[in-house]
């Protein structure tokens, strides 16, 4: 693991600093109170302390995922992220960037791209999620772990903050932020995939979405901007059931119900892409 990343990271259990340890092909971080946690021969390191009562999604969920978002349907989020992320970073030497919730690393590997001294780290509960993270850039790291836990960071440990579509936990949040950080948080804007939602029957954004998600953080940071990125998408219905599958319709939408609205649409389908990027500075 890059020196850079592992000074950051802590012992899940103790918050004391972690150290790499190698016995025979078994390798793993460890803390000087002897907590040890293995690094999985895919690359990424299992810092849970405990269990979580999530494991987050599925091999298939995974892979579907990955190949909508290799077709391109999203570049528009991951371009908007790497150019907000490339006019705030600081002008420390190597920046640190952390994606909570990062799923298969396409976003927090977007970033680094566009911040050529920066090293990265993708943190999310799914196993088959973490495999890709760990390979998604020569200059990300991943690891295992829970949003809503404690994040084994060290305190002001982190330059920059990426929050896409995922949980938010604003104390832990501002805990391992630098003060003169940001956190990037995308979330839908109202009338993201209207299309969908109107002929799916698809859970709708909440008008109040933005408000909501304001006072989630409003303890503990201050919004500087926020800016919509918008896109048009032409979809087959396999894809559109891959983004079906990508949100929260899917624990709440009868399956076989669904599968006989997507065969009804027309192919392609027109979808419209509308987020809303913000830019959040510590308190």
């Amino acid at each position: 693991m890059d020196p850079r990343i592992l000074a950051g990271l802590r012992c899940p259990v103790c918050a004391e600093p972690l150290a790499e340890a190698t016995a025979g092909t078994t390798r793993a971080l460890r803390c000087p109170r002897g907590h040890s946690f293995d690094t999985a021969r895919q690359g990424y390191v299992n810092l849970l302390a405990g269990r979580t009562p999530h494991s987050g999604d599925s091999a298939d969920m995974v892979a579907a995922r990955a190949d909508f978002l290799a077709a391109g349907h999203y570049d528009t989020v991951a371009a908007a992220l790497a150019a907000a992320a490339a006019r705030i970073a600081p002008d420390d030497a190597y920046p640190m960037v952390v994606e909570p919730g990062a799923g298969t690393g396409r976003y927090l590997a977007a970033v680094l791209a566009a911040l050529p001294d920066a090293h990265g780290l993708a943190l999310d509960v799914s196993k088959p999620a973490l495999r890709r993270a760990a390979r998604a850039h020569p200059r990300a790291a991943a690891a295992l772990a829970d949003t809503w836990q404690r994040l084994p960071l060290a305190d002001r440990s982190v330059t920059l903050l990426l929050n896409v579509f995922a949980p938010r936990n604003g104390p832990e949040f501002r805990r391992v932020l630098d003060p003169a950080g940001a956190l990037l948080v995308v979330t839908p804007a109202v009338d993201h995939l209207t299309e969908l939602v109107d002929a799916l029957g698809l859970l709708q954004v909440d008008p109040a979405k933005a408000d909501r998600v304001a006072g989630s953080l409003a303890d503990h940071f201050v919004e500087e901007s926020t800016v919509e990125h918008r896109a048009r998408l032409a979809l087959t219905r396999a894809e559109v059931t891959t983004l079906v599958g990508m949100g929260p319709s899917a624990w709440h939408t009868d399956p076989r119900r669904l599968a006989g609205r997507i065969a009804a649409l027309p192919e392609p389908a027109p979808v419209t892409l509308a987020v809303r990027l913000g830019v959040h500075r510590p308190r």
